[in-house]
């Protein structure tokens, strides 16, 4: 027979991997590679978003609006996760310095480790993978050029002072 005990176990809180780079840049293949190993799990804002707001999301302003809904509701979540030691590929988007504020208040309050992936691929490249991922189809969403270069006007890479492990890719 087992005990149950009322003392909440003492975890290691698990990793937080975060991804960071401009839209087709590789993030989500990346997030499916470190998610490919037991006990880990992966997170992904675009299948969330897909399949909760879909119909909605016709610009970027909508996705700001429905992407800050997800946050606010899945932040408590992504927490539990890694404080019961679970590590977590979260494949949402560190690209802007409010993005990873957001991601660092994870951090701290989870008191998980992490790894920030700055993948440091150029418009050209991730251009032409966007073209070749919109013609297969398979992508949750399909961005255009022009939204590939409005938001990528707001991309801001990882600096020092912000407190992150950054391993470069």
């Amino acid at each position: 027979m087992t005990e149950c005990s009322d003392t909440p176990s003492q975890a290691v809180p698990g990793t937080l991997h975060i991804l960071c780079g401009k839209i087709a840049s590789g993030k989500s293949t990346l997030a499916a590679q470190l998610a490919d190993h037991a006990g880990n799990i992966i997170l992904s804002e675009d299948r969330w978003l897909s399949a909760l707001f879909r119909e909605s999301m016709n610009s970027v302003e909508d996705y700001i609006h429905y992407s800050g809904r997800l946050k606010e509701a899945i932040t408590p979540h992504i927490i539990a996760l890694l404080q019961a030691g679970v590590t977590v590929v979260l494949d949402f988007p560190a690209n802007t310095l409010a993005s990873r504020e957001w991601i660092m208040s994870i951090i701290k309050t989870s008191g998980a480790r992490h790894q920030l992936h700055y993948l440091a691929v150029s418009d050209e490249v991730c251009k032409a993978r966007l073209r070749k991922r919109n013609a297969a189809g398979e992508h949750d969403f399909a961005a255009t050029e022009a939204q590939f270069d409005f938001i990528t006007a707001y991309f801001v890479e990882p600096q020092p002072e912000e407190g992150f492990v950054v391993v470069r890719h």
